[in-house]
């Protein structure tokens, strides 16, 4: 009989972490011998937590696995006591004694917990007695080079200091061996599985697990090679005859996973190529395409080691380091009340003086590519051009609308032609990645609010045939409201949308503090959160660091942060609407939507009273 499995069987070969033998056996088995109805979910993304498997039936219950390949005959395993609680130890080729932190019996407990608290909260609210509630979920660990009678004993004191041993709750916490799987003996492995129903089971609580069992859109794209239009494509596999290429578009253009294409394409090649951003947290993204690009040629070994990523102040950092230099650039930020000029003048000062004194001393390129080009300035191109090698190339891409920090306005055609640039832009016009109903009202905002006589709009694909549900909401709100109603509508998202995962949801928002809030709220509702948001810029840079689409929660960053990164489940808060960077701000935010055949999902909250008339013209306009 077939069952759902997710992912399917098609996309195993390419999970970024591959199913041991050991687990394909147990895949095989469930799928064998689990009668109808039940769901087979492979390595979900439970919020942070990775279980091997977890089942599920809408009518009868949940189970949670771990799978070892363990030989315990090759690795003596015995059990201590630390605190009179029994922990797991091994014994090296040495003799020498060591923890082992991987039970598989303490991580399904702890699985079992978490989705009776964090997943399946209402469970628990249903049932009288936990334990009722508990038995709807077994948690049981397979070994799968062990006899059941040797995992029996290995794992005994743990069963009985969480007291399973006793007859009712052995059911619900088996621990088997290689002889219940050869024997294709589900009442020993899952004896919960041949239940005809589950008086505490029902489709409802079924539902609140599958949006954190689902896999979440990023970690299906990162099996998916990257679809290059031919625009697209002549960036990621030409070059221009001086090396020099500058490339602009509207939002969802396309010019970012150019980039990321061209960077793996050279890199294929044995180029070393450095790319450089300016936000913190845009790399990962890049670096996520990039890794998806399907060379046309055979790439060397490793290519993605030839790649180099990062942000421009790192880049910068890491100069006058390689220059011995270090000491100067730690004292450029020791005065506080010295540092105005510090990102336009003088770290760029003791760049280019590294670059003069200390020039062998610094990594060149053979390529040089820089993505978010309106955010950078003449003089900090001019300083990556030194470290280009000779004949080397220097790529720029940039989208004058999306400037937040009105630096576009440096780059005049005269000055350009002074940083190595000839001929015309290399023009990416037409937006594959957004909705195409999200691009009328993008392109009314923008002839509306923002000023300039470059700016970028996106516009259609010409017989574009992609049709894909899009919800649009404006939520016009008070300011005191707005912590609340944020929430609230990351909630809704999943609440009503069964294909989102809580990993498929960003909330964006302006301020750091603001985040925070966000964030202690969802935290009050169990909702752990991937976010980039701390009182001190050393906190920041850290959460930043570790910012990426791939993370299995809820993601949250300020819409700076975010500035070209994508997706298709968005909220976003606005709440001053005075300024042109306020403005631009809010073009930024509303343009990270991707379209997608599942859905796309954006929610303004707005408690600037300036956008409430523009709002009035979305789909759903609440007061």
């Amino acid at each position: 009989m077939a069952h759902l499995i997710c992912p399917s069987r098609t996309e195993l070969d390419s999970l970024r972490t591959p199913l041991t033998a050991g687990e394909l056996r147990v895949l095989e088995f469930f799928d064998r011998y689990l009668p109808e109805g039940w769901e087979i979910y492979i390595q979900p993304h439970l919020n942070g937590l990775r279980p091997d498997f977890v089942l599920l039936h809408p009518h009868i219950g949940i189970a949670v696995f771990e799978v070892k390949d363990w030989h315990l005959e090759a690795m003596p395993y015995f059990v201590g006591q630390i605190d009179d609680v029994p922990s797991l130890w091994s014994r090296d080729q040495e003799g020498q004694e060591f923890r082992c932190r991987d039970n598989p019996v303490e991580k399904v407990a702890r699985y079992k917990q978490q989705i009776l608290d964090l997943y399946c909260p209402k469970l628990g609210l249903l049932v009288k007695e936990r334990a009722q509630a508990m038995s709807v979920i077994t948690a049981g660990v397979i070994m799968t080079e062990a006899s059941t009678a040797g995992a029996t004993k290995l794992f005994q004191p743990f069963l009985k200091h969480l007291g399973w041993l006793d007859d009712r709750a052995k059911k619900y916490h088996p621990v088997v061996g290689q002889d219940a799987l050869a024997n294709g003996s589900l009442t020993q492995v899952f004896p919960s599985a041949k239940f005809r129903r589950s008086k505490f089971m029902t489709p409802a609580l079924a539902n609140d697990l599958r949006s954190w069992l689902r896999e979440p859109d990023h970690a299906a794209e990162q099996r998916t090679p990257l679809s290059l239009t031919p625009k697209q494509k002549e960036i990621a596999t030409t070059r221009t005859q001086t090396g020099y290429r500058r490339v602009k578009g509207a939002a969802g253009a396309g010019k970012s996973l150019a980039l990321a294409a061209r960077a793996a394409h050279l890199a294929g090649e044995g180029k070393e190529v450095l790319v450089v951003t300016f936000n913190i947290t845009l790399w990962h993204y890049l670096r996520d395409l990039a890794v998806r690009y399907d060379h046309p040629s055979q790439p060397v070994p490793n290519f993605m080691q030839n790649i180099t990523w990062l942000h421009f102040h790192e880049w910068c950092k890491r100069v006058c380091q390689d220059a011995g230099l270090e000491a100067d650039h730690k004292r450029l930020f020791a005065n506080p009340d010295t540092q105005d000029d510090l990102f336009e003048e003088r770290i760029p000062a003791l760049v280019e003086r590294a670059l003069k004194e200390a020039r062998e001393s610094i990594s060149s390129y053979d390529a040089i590519l820089v993505d978010e080009g309106q955010d950078f300035n003449l003089t900090w191109w001019n300083l990556l051009r030194q470290v280009r090698q000779e004949g080397g190339e220097m790529l720029l891409v940039a989208d004058a609308t999306q400037d937040l920090y009105r630096q576009a306005c440096r780059w005049t055609d005269e000055q350009m032609r002074g940083a190595g640039f000839t001929g015309p832009w290399f023009q990416l016009e037409e937006s594959y990645r957004l909705p195409p109903g999200l691009i009328p009202y993008l392109r009314r905002f923008a002839e509306t609010f923002l000023s300039g006589n470059d700016l970028d709009l996106p516009s259609e694909v010409q017989g574009d045939l992609f049709e894909q549900p899009l919800t649009l909401r404006w939520l016009q709100v008070q300011e005191q409201d707005a912590v609340d109603t944020c929430v609230q509508a990351v909630c809704d998202l999943v609440s009503n949308s069964p294909n989102l995962t809580w990993a498929d949801i960003t909330l964006l928002v302006a301020t750091h503090e603001m985040g925070m809030r966000c964030v202690d709220k969802l935290a009050e509702k169990n909702i752990h959160v991937c976010h980039v948001f701390a009182e001190d810029y050393r906190s920041q840079k850290r959460l930043k660091m570790q910012f990426w689409m791939g993370d299995p929660r809820l993601k949250a960053a300020t819409v700076h942060s975010f500035k070209g990164w994508e997706t298709r489940a968005l909220v976003v808060h606005i709440n001053k609407a005075t300024t042109a960077s306020d403005l631009a701000e809010t073009y930024v935010a509303l343009s990270r939507l991707r379209r997608s055949e599942k859905g796309s999902f954006l929610t303004v909250v707005c408690s600037a009273p300036e956008l409430a008339s523009y709002g009035s013209t979305w789909p759903e306009f609440v007061t």
